[in-house]
């Protein structure tokens, strides 16, 4: 038990839920296969502004990449970003959502320019949607290429290997690359059986997730 505290105490990252809230509908995702689709409410809430400043007393590196949610529908995603910037605090968001405005998006690239940016667009950006629901991915491209304007690190590109994209994965590193961008390429471990309609024709041993 000692060794296990002292172990999380020595941590200098923390991953973590901002909240319980995403606009998307991954099929795969949790969120959908453990409550969505059972027609049960989403369980969590949102963090307080003063929770994540007591965290940052002991962290000083965040990686809001969820597991139920997008970190930028928080209701105060920006006061949070805000707040990091002035104690440097450093943070690595992942967000597949388009819901905001990119005026929105524009805002925290300012707040905290030396945010990580890690958008998921699974494949090329006008097919991203066949995986992430009510997603817009040539929407979320563009925000990507604002985010290079104002950010001290490149964002990067994640693109997650499905049936659909396999054969689009070419194409969207050289789009990467042709824009200056970062291109990460991942592939899925949350398949339902060898039949799952999602699933590419052969796993190309990269990073699970």
């Amino acid at each position: 038990m000692g060794k296990d505290i002292n172990y999380f105490m020595n941590r200098r990252s923390l991953n973590i839920d901002l909240s319980h809230r995403c606009s998307l509908e991954c099929p795969r995702c949790q969120r959908q296969r453990q409550w969505r689709d059972q027609g049960r409410k989403v369980p969590g809430r949102d963090l307080t502004l003063s929770e994540i400043d007591k965290l940052s007393n002991f962290f000083n590196d965040f990686v809001f990449c969820g597991q139920l949610s997008d970190p930028i529908h928080h209701p105060q995603f920006d006061k949070i970003l805000e707040m990091l910037a002035k104690k440097n605090v450093s943070c690595r968001v992942h967000n597949a959502s388009s819901f905001k405005p990119i005026d929105f998006f524009v805002k925290c690239f300012k707040i905290h320019p030396k945010a990580r940016w890690v958008f998921g667009i699974d494949g090329l950006p006008e097919e991203s949607n066949m995986y992430r629901i009510n997603q817009d991915g040539e929407k979320l491209f563009k925000v990507m290429l604002e985010a290079k304007k104002y950010l001290t690190y490149t964002p990067t590109w994640q693109m997650i290997v499905f049936s659909y994209n396999e054969k689009s994965i070419e194409k969207c590193k050289k789009m990467a690359a042709d824009h200056g961008l970062g291109f990460l390429l991942t592939e899925s471990s949350r398949w339902i059986g060898e039949e799952d309609v999602y699933r590419p024709s052969k796993q190309k041993g990269l990073n699970a997730i």
